[in-house]
């Protein structure tokens, strides 16, 4: 991401309604599906500012690793997470080394995404948990994704395939920010031809930037934050993003 733009995210990942509700789903399932009390040896890769690495440690010790320089020293400046620098593609750890891998948003910045989930997975120990989110589907493609340096947007189909050639169960794989699916697509598909055409002189802005504040902010949060009750215990079939969770299950020479 731009420097400036990290050092806006840094705010955004702990006071945007978005954030704050993804962090609670992503808590709430781990919790639900992998926590049993014993804590768990964790890697998050594309730390970014850390937010999500500051809720993982509720449940062991984190890794933090990140592929930006900058950003990598400037969240090592401003809390005491030492991440690492990293790339998904190519990660510095031992084979079998962690009980909880995570990217959460992440794969889709990647060209070599399939290259990037085996990674994951080759890290991830036996019978552990690789948990991942990516944003869904090429049609919501907006200024958001360019701002994000996104490379694509994923079905569950499409982000599921990436697993295949691993000995994995699949504990979740749903899309989610779902109730709010319609009012985004609407925006995203009615600004897009419009923004493609702006003064190039303009920068570009996230939707992050956009209803941050006050009582839409509040109702948006709730709205979305009431989510991960449905994603504890079914499939959604649309939504702005994708979760999947899997189980890393032994080979057949192994068992």
């Amino acid at each position: 991401m731009d420097k400036q733009y990290y050092k806006d995210y840094y705010h955004f990942e702990r006071e945007h309604w978005w954030y704050k509700a993804r962090k609670n789903i992503l808590q709430y399932l781990i919790k639900k599906k992998i926590y049993k009390s014993q804590p768990l040896k964790i890697l998050n890769v594309g730390t970014a500012t850390g937010a999500t690495s500051l809720m993982l440690q509720n449940f062991g010790e984190v890794t933090s690793v990140e592929y930006d320089d900058d950003c990598v020293a400037f969240v090592n400046s401003l809390t005491n997470l030492n991440v690492q620098k990293g790339d998904i593609t190519q990660l510095q750890f031992n084979n079998e080394s962690f009980d909880l891998v995570c990217a959460f948003d992440v794969v889709e910045h990647v060209k070599e995404d399939k290259k990037a989930v085996d990674e994951l997975m080759r890290v991830c120990k036996t019978n552990g948990h690789v948990f991942i989110t990516t944003p869904a589907f090429m049609f919501l493609w907006s200024e958001h994704d360019v701002v994000n340096h996104h490379i694509k947007r994923y079905t569950k189909k499409e982000l599921g395939s990436l697993f295949e050639s691993h000995n994995s169960t699949i504990i979740i794989q749903s899309y989610f920010n779902s109730i709010l699916f319609l009012p985004i697509a609407a925006v995203r598909v009615l600004l897009w031809p419009f923004q493609k055409l702006r003064n190039k002189n303009k920068p570009v802005e996230s939707d992050f930037s956009r209803f941050n504040a006050g009582f839409v902010s509040k109702l948006l949060f709730s709205i979305f934050n009431s989510e991960k009750h449905v994603l504890n215990n079914f499939s959604l079939p649309f939504g702005v993003s994708i979760a999947i969770m899997v189980n890393k299950t032994a080979n057949q020479s192994q068992k």
